[in-house]
């Protein structure tokens, strides 16, 4: 596992498998699945965490999922859509 700040209240796990989970300050909030894709919570945070998300994203798709399956992805687990 491989922890990267971003920048001010933004940072990124990375798992031996692959899988990244992105965080706006202490919450999950995207990530980079191993198998491939790019995925999004469904909740509605603060103007600034969708600013995190976007600026991580950098214009790829990502499917929305539930907050609860990023919070599963945090602890390494990955969840298929």
């Amino acid at each position: 596992m491989k922890l990267t700040n971003l920048g001010s209240n933004k940072t990124q796990i990375e798992f031996s498998d692959g899988l990244i989970v992105f965080f706006s300050y202490n919450t999950p909030v995207a990530a980079n699945l191993a198998q491939g894709g790019f995925v999004k919570t469904d909740k509605k945070w603060s103007m600034t965490t969708s600013k995190h998300i976007n600026q991580w994203l950098d214009g790829a798709k990502a499917a929305t999922v539930p907050q609860a399956d990023l919070y599963l992805m945090a602890n390494g687990c990955e969840v298929t859509a």
